[in-house]
């Protein structure tokens, strides 16, 4: 029965079929995308031909359906292609463009290309959905440049060879230039510059990954974080280079229940920082900042960094629970020096001195190599408040304030 029905849905799709749609054919667990207008069917029902392939009915397990979406920016007006879309409603102020989906059962996948200094696109819906970046350069006047108001799995595609940037307008109730309130998962070879004006550069309501097909991305400045993720924050891959900010590089915050201030249980990995992979990048001017700062935990298995804390009372990696170092994924390298002085808040009149890493409960090193130089004034290099570990394949280098234990501490 389901297989007929599968039959009737592309029966009913391929006779409103145009170039902006497409199906995705799924077979053990696999699947191809075929545009609908290059799919033919046997009479019988009993085979389909999709762009030379042809399928036998009875070893196709379903079939999805597909919709494309095309902004495209040209100075200071956008135009919106969407094709036969049911349940999708697109709006456009000169380059301001708006997406409703109120569509529960078919994928969408937005490609933006183009450039405009005075545009902007706002999504909103409630199915996972794609957004394809290929060569657009996008700064808002009104708020977020990117702003999509999804709360399930959107994945955001760097297309291969494209540069793109992204900038919000300065003094908006934004929360940032690349606001998504989902779980995002970037990936692709392209690149991506951002800039926050207004607050941070990227934030995520829940998570943020970086895939390990990503390839560049710069926050070149934000007036508060660089990359703010709710939830947890995840790097497999690609090249993170962060400046400019005047708040912390990459920070993480711990979802709460709505009405307490109790985590909630429902958020996996709440407030943690996963590395497993690639290339952080960091520079932290700015005064009583972090370079790299975790809500919870933080656990490094793979990738290279270069931290550099100048700013007075600034730290390369803040950790509020245990962090953990291993090369489980891969090599690990870590460079980190802080060269800023003692911070002295204005109210408490409180020093906060500079430090390359410091961690409230436990740290562990297994395996890796940690470079970590102090050189401001009353600066240190390292310093564990709980207890320390280092293991026989690790390599560290550093100025330390830590209580040393032969065993591996608790973690959890």
């Amino acid at each position: 029965m389901k297989k007929i029905l599968s039959l009737l849905l592309l029966w009913s799709a391929c006779t409103v079929a145009s170039a902006q749609e497409y199906m995705r054919i799924w077979q053990s667990g696999s699947n191809t995308k075929v545009p609908l207008s290059e799919v033919t069917y046997a009479a019988n029902g009993a085979s389909f031909t999709a762009e030379g392939v042809t399928y036998q009915t009875s070893q196709v397990d379903s079939i999805t359906f597909v919709h494309i979406i095309t902004a495209t920016w040209d100075g200071t007006q956008a135009t919106v292609e969407k094709g036969n879309v049911l349940g999708v409603d697109c709006s456009v102020q000169g380059a301001d463009v708006v997406i409703n989906s109120t569509n529960t059962h078919n994928e969408l996948e937005i490609v933006l290309q183009g450039a405009s200094t005075n545009g902007s696109l706002t999504y909103t819906g409630s199915l996972k959905c794609k957004f394809y970046l290929n060569g657009l350069n996008l700064t808002s006047q009104k708020g977020a440049a990117l702003d999509i108001q999804c709360g399930k799995r959107v994945a955001l595609i760097l297309n291969e060879g494209t540069n793109n940037t992204l900038a919000d307008a300065p003094n908006g109730t934004q929360k940032a230039a690349l606001y998504c309130k989902g779980h995002l998962e970037i990936e692709g070879s392209g690149n991506l510059t951002v800039t926050g004006k207004a607050r941070h550069g990227i934030c995520t309501k829940e998570y943020l990954q970086l895939k390990k097909s990503t390839g560049n991305i710069t926050v070149d400045g934000a007036v508060s974080d660089a990359i703010h993720a709710g939830q947890y924050f995840l790097m497999n891959g690609g090249t993170l280079t962060i400046s400019g900010q005047q708040g912390d590089g990459i920070q993480t915050e711990i979802l709460t229940l709505d009405d307490d201030i109790t985590p909630n249980p429902d958020k996996e990995y709440n407030g943690q920082i996963f590395i497993k992979g690639g290339t952080i990048n960091i520079t932290v001017a700015t005064d009583d900042k972090k370079g790299i700062k975790s809500a919870d935990k933080m656990t490094v298995s793979g990738g290279t960094f270069t931290i550099l804390a100048s700013g007075k009372g600034s730290k390369g990696i803040s950790v509020a629970k245990h962090l953990l170092i291993n090369q489980d994924d891969g090599t690990t390298l870590m460079q980190i020096r802080a060269t800023g002085g003692v911070y002295e808040d204005d109210e408490t009149e409180e020093e906060t001195r500079c430090m390359g890493i410091k961690v409230n409960q436990n740290m562990a090193v297994t395996a890796g190599k940690i470079m970590v130089s102090n050189s401001g004034s009353k600066s240190r290099g390292i310093k564990v408040d709980g207890l320390y570990y280092q293991g026989a394949d690790a390599t560290v280098s550093a100025n330390k304030k830590v209580t040393t234990t032969d065993t591996m501490p608790p973690m959890d």
